[in-house]
């Protein structure tokens, strides 16, 4: 029986970076990961490489530059004539993306020494075994990183033809005319958009009252409102009663005034949510606790109710976003190591990779309020800045709400261009606890976008500079 200082179970994106933190510290490492690839061969990275995040960001960026060589190109004084979609092709280039970057992954695996053993990892008679594949280790600690899959809609359960998870909505090997989405979350709004850039009549059904509501009203209400001029169709309130499907999916639902209605898609894409993957890890044959919500158990710090059991990203609370999955990875591996790391929870950053981009970090202005803390905002559009107009978007704006007594920064929200990369800046702001005066004061690029990030901040204090 091999031993090892920790065994990993999962090779997502808290699974391999917590594998490789690990093994950098001098610790003997395995990660145990039973994913394949379409060549049947190992495929590490997990739903985030393979299914997630990294195919889809390849659609919208490929469906994007098909809009605009359609749409957007003739603006610039750029013709296309005879413009074609070759569907399969785009689908191959999303598919090198992923297999370059499962490549990746085992190569850090090989950089830094971590074993890799391919099998669907579970514990052994003990929460010090672990059994994979035919193998059994034995672990001083064991994290689990085992992650999610989607949530399937009662009495309708993934075909993967008609009805699609997140798995099939990435594979449609032709454009179909009408697409349900049951779910405006990341997933059905980047789907949906990648599919409507392609042709597709998109229309998104979402069981809550309020678009987007994690995010801050504001930023909601303009994202919407740009939605919709692109032909998204988004209904709110709506209660699913009856999915049928044979040659096409059929959906009977109550509109948010209580009316009955119907739609026919060709295909439904259902993105209502995730649910942890714990079946088959024999948690109850080892004592290791669940919450009444099928996440395993954990405090603070990834601790289980095991002593020397973790468990990081989408199979404990929390986010199921993969940089928070990674930096629980970081975090847990430098605990076993005896260091004293902190994650902050409050500053982990949500994107949602639609044009435009949504970001936020911290509090929203209707967070801030509920708590009766005194604030001020300030607010600067990309209709002003120049860089924007350059590129040709001008869509949306930055969003800052910092304390009225300090000045210290409790959110930034951003709708617009390249907001997924504009909003580190304020996560890293916030971190050391910068007051917006902090980032007016920083000499920003010019002509750049981040100093639509400059202006918002000195707007707060009405000192904006190109409003």
């Amino acid at each position: 029986m091999d031993s090892f200082d920790v065994v990993v179970i999962g090779g997502g994106p808290g699974g391999y970076i917590a594998a490789i933190r690990a093994a950098q510290l001098g610790l003997k490492t395995a990660c145990i990961d039973e994913w394949k690839g379409a060549d049947g061969r190992p495929a590490l990275g997990g739903t985030c490489t393979n299914v997630g995040c990294i195919p889809s960001k390849a659609l919208l960026q490929s469906s994007e530059n098909f809009e605009l060589a359609g749409h957007g190109f003739a603006e610039h004084g750029i013709k296309v004539k005879g413009l074609e979609l070759d569907l399969r092709q785009m689908l191959s280039r999303k598919d090198k993306v992923v297999k370059a970057s499962n490549d990746g992954v085992l190569y850090l695996f090989k950089k830094n020494k971590v074993a890799f053993f391919h099998g669907r990892g579970s514990f052994g008679k003990s929460p010090s075994e672990v059994t994979a594949g035919g193998e059994t280790l034995n672990a001083k600690n064991i994290i689990v990183a085992t992650g999610s899959s989607a949530r399937a809609l009662p009495g309708a359960p993934f075909d993967e033809k008609l009805i699609l998870s997140n798995a099939g909505a990435l594979a449609m090997l032709d454009v179909p005319k009408r697409l349900g989405i049951i779910g405006a979350g990341v997933i059905g709004l980047e789907m949906g958009s990648v599919w409507r850039r392609l042709g597709a009549q998109v229309t998104i059904l979402e069981a809550l009252p309020a678009f987007l509501g994690a995010a801050d009203e504001a930023l909601a209400k303009e994202a919407a409102k740009v939605f919709a001029k692109q032909g998204l169709q988004i209904e709110l309130g709506v209660k699913i009663a009856k999915v049928e499907s044979k040659k096409t999916v059929k959906v009977q639902y109550a509109a948010a005034d209580s009316s009955s209605r119907s739609a026919e898609f060709d295909k439904l894409i259902v993105s209502i949510g995730r649910v942890p993957n714990t079946e088959g890890l024999n948690a109850a044959g080892v004592g290791l606790k669940l919450d009444e919500r099928g996440f395993i158990a954990v405090d603070g710090d990834c601790r289980t109710s095991l002593p020397n059991v973790w468990a990081i990203g989408d199979v404990v609370r929390g986010p199921m976003l993969a940089h928070k999955a990674e930096e629980e990875g970081v975090a847990v591996a430098e605990r076993i190591a005896g260091q004293k790391p902190h994650v902050d929870f409050n500053l982990v950053p949500w994107v949602i990779y639609t044009t435009p981009e949504i970001a936020w970090v911290g509090k929203t202005e209707q967070q801030v309020k509920a708590e009766g803390t005194d604030y001020r905002t300030g607010t600067f559009p990309f209709m002003a800045n120049a860089r924007a107009r350059a590129l040709g978007d001008t869509t949306g704006f930055v969003k800052f709400i910092s304390r009225k007594d300090t000045d210290e920064i409790l959110g930034v929200h951003i709708v617009g261009p390249y907001a997924g990369e504009l909003i580190a800046e304020a996560a890293v702001a916030m971190a050391f606890r910068a007051s917006s005066e902090d980032i007016g004061m920083i000499c920003h690029a010019h002509p750049s976008l981040s100093e639509a990030m400059k202006d918002a901040a000195l707007a707060v204090d009405k000192r904006a500079l190109n409003i």
